[in-house]
């Protein structure tokens, strides 16, 4: 098991975070990109200030390039960190893609397995022609040509952030990678069976992928002030509840509904809808604040980390805040837990 952070590198002090991060053992820094800063500029300025850490997306929204531009990008970044970029990639909503990028969202697993085809087609240098339903080059009917990619050929990672179970299975069959938003250890099979299965479909198994799991990490100082942190993050879940997605689509709450918390969802989501905000918060079930990440004593943390490890995850991806010395002290602690562990 290793150790990941979050980092936003236009932060001032990004740069001596992540090599201080890289100096106590932290294995990976990643970059979110949603409607802000792009995450790849970022990335490419960690990476040319580092030396052994791995730097990835978390992640770069499919549709707001073209697979080819993408994997282009990719590759530049490949070869400027010698090797330690990791493509973390995902569907977001219609919200953000048809609010944001002006892109229609439709056919999101198939939109992922074609752009992990053609990344995967422009890494290993191949004259770009790919019969998809998404994207289909060259273009049909068109004055489009199948050119060879202009770059030197090279192996790139690709991370996929997936809820449901069609996009999980894929994930098994063709990335090296996933990102697992609102992992559960003790309810691990109803994301790692999918992955697994879709694994199998490709000649592999669960033990070809790193299997990433993103925590908020916060050590508490008994176990009350445990519970409070944890009632901290399961009031924060509202917004993911009530405002991400849209119309019936929510891919959060489909998952959290898998968990079994089907009944509170529903519930948190109608409170939200309702503008009855503090209401929608108290409602979400404590469990989702402490089961999906690492908040609580040291002790407490060093449990939950043995959990994580049983359940087959690789790596704890911590989301931390406070100061720069604040959040190096807790990937401290993360780091000296799973080194233990």
């Amino acid at each position: 098991m290793r150790v990941g952070a979050l980092v936003e590198p236009q932060t001032p002090g990004a740069v001596e975070f992540a090599q201080r991060a890289e100096a106590i053992g932290v294995a990976s820094l990643w970059t979110p990109e949603t409607w802000g800063y792009d995450a790849l500029t970022g990335l490419a300025w960690i990476a040319a200030h580092t030396s052994t850490l791995e730097v990835g997306t978390f992640v770069v929204q499919l549709g707001s390039r073209s697979p080819a531009l993408l994997a282009s990008s990719a590759l530049s970044l490949q070869a400027l960190s010698r090797g330690r970029f990791r493509l973390g990639i995902g569907v977001s909503g219609p919200g953000v893609m048809e609010g944001w990028h002006g892109v229609r969202f439709a056919k999101p697993v198939q939109t992922t397995r074609e752009t992990i085809e053609i990344v995967r087609m422009v890494a290993r240098g191949e004259r770009l022609e790919h019969a998809g339903e998404v994207y289909p080059l060259p273009l049909p009917d068109s004055r489009g040509k199948a050119l060879v990619p202009a770059v030197e050929p090279a192996h790139v990672p690709v991370y996929v952030a997936a809820l449901g179970p069609k996009n999980l299975a894929l994930t098994g069959e063709l990335a090296d990678g996933w990102l697992g938003n609102a992992f559960v250890p003790e309810q691990a099979g109803l994301f790692l069976g999918p992955i697994a299965a879709g694994a199998s479909r490709g000649g592999r198994t669960l033990a070809d992928l790193d299997l990433v799991a993103p925590v908020a990490l916060e050590v508490a100082t008994d176990e009350a002030d445990a519970l409070r942190r944890g009632r901290r993050h399961a009031d924060g879940y509202a917004f993911t509840i009530g405002a991400m997605g849209s119309g019936s689509t929510n891919f959060y709450n489909d998952a959290f509904t898998r968990l079994g918390f089907g009944t509170e969802v529903a519930e948190v989501a109608r409170l939200w809808k309702e503008k009855r905000r503090d209401e929608a918060a108290a409602a979400v079930p404590l469990e989702l604040g402490t089961l999906t990440n690492l908040v609580g004593t040291r002790d407490q943390i060093a449990e939950r980390v043995a959990q994580y490890r049983k359940a087959g995850i690789t790596t704890l991806l911590a989301k931390t805040s406070g100061s720069w010395e604040e959040q190096l002290e807790l990937l401290q602690v993360l780091v000296e837990i799973v080194a233990q562990a």
